[in-house]
Formats: C-alpha cells, sequence, structure tokens
C-alpha cells in the first residue's frame, strides 16, 4: 500500500494550461496497457482522493456518470459542488487528518492522489506521498497550474517512454 501522486505534467512543469485545458496533454499518444500506463495503476487503486479544481475540471469536461469505483473524496470547503449522483464525500480539513480513512476504504490498495498540484502539495507536506509517477508531454505551456508547488526532494526509482510521454516514477528522499 502506498499514496501515490499520479500525474501527466508539460516540460515545464504544469498540469492545466491558463485555460484550464488538458488539450496538451489528451492529443498526445499513449498506450494505456503499455509502460507507467493507467489500466495497470488503477487496478492497484483502492482509494481516490482530488482537491476541488480536478473535480470541478472532470464534471465540466466529463459529465455523467462518476468514473471511478474506488470510494472518492474531494478537499473542498464547498460540499455544494458534488453532483447528487456522484458518490464522492467532501473532506474540508487538511490532508493529514484525512489519510488514515483514505487508508482504511484502500483497503489494502494504493491511494491515488489525482489531478493538480495544490491538493498533491497538501499531502507531500505532510510527508504522505510515497511515490510521485509523471508521464511527461513534450511540449510546454509557459504557464498554468503547477505539477507541485512547494520544494521537496524525490528519487528516481524507474523511468520508461509510452507513446509520446517520457514516464517516471520517483519515491520520496530520505
Amino acid at each position: 500500500m502506498a499514496t501515490v501522486y499520479y500525474t501527466a505534467a508539460s516540460l515545464d512543469g504544469f498540469v492545466v494550461d491558463t485555460d484550464d485545458s488538458l488539450d496538451w496533454l489528451t492529443s498526445r499518444a499513449i498506450d494505456q496497457a503499455g509502460p507507467f500506463g493507467y489500466d495497470e495503476f488503477i487496478a492497484a487503486v483502492g482509494a481516490v482522493v482530488m482537491g476541488a479544481s480536478t473535480y470541478e475540471w472532470i464534471v465540466r469536461n466529463q459529465p455523467g456518470e462518476w468514473m471511478y469505483s474506488q470510494p472518492a473524496w474531494v478537499l473542498t470547503h464547498r460540499p455544494e459542488i458534488v453532483a447528487p449522483d456522484h458518490p464522492v464525500r467532501t473532506f474540508a480539513g487538511d490532508a493529514a487528518g484525512l489519510h488514515p480513512t483514505l487508508v482504511e476504504a484502500a483497503a489494502g490498495k494504493d491511494v491515488w492522489v489525482i489531478g493538480g498540484g495544490e491538493a498533491a502539495a497538501q499531502f507531500v507536506a505532510a510527508g504522505l506521498v510515497d511515490e510521485m509517477i509523471v508521464s511527461y508531454a513534450p511540449c510546454s505551456l509557459g504557464a498554468g497550474a503547477r505539477v507541485l508547488p512547494l520544494r521537496s526532494e524525490w528519487a528516481l526509482v524507474e523511468s520508461g517512454v509510452n507513446g509520446d510521454f517520457v514516464c517516471a516514477r520517483w519515491r520520496r528522499a530520505a
């Protein structure tokens, strides 16, 4: 069991551009069953957590049924943002206060910190993220939301290529 920040980023370290768009990401080739692919990753996930911005992006850009079968939480002080048909819980405290609940809900599987850097930064700052897996797209955005907007130290443990992406698995440095 690990808490994993699994995301994609531009070469200059942004997860979304200034228009809150992922077009730069979704237009690229990647094999979901390939190295660092989503299929293998999601099979090991037992619970998911994201920030309000990520949740709102999902609602705007992928409307309809909730896409995750795992128990899910949104870090927010605005519980009204959750769609009535989404089986999503909200949490208004800090990441450290929620983490034991996430681990219990994951039932021995991994906890996935989804999306942008602000929510991930809370977990990293509390020393709760064990691994960070980033798929780097072959573009720069110049501005947007940072992949991880705080100083932290990581050790590269594995890397590879999947389609248009260079992928890297990092572990928190001791």
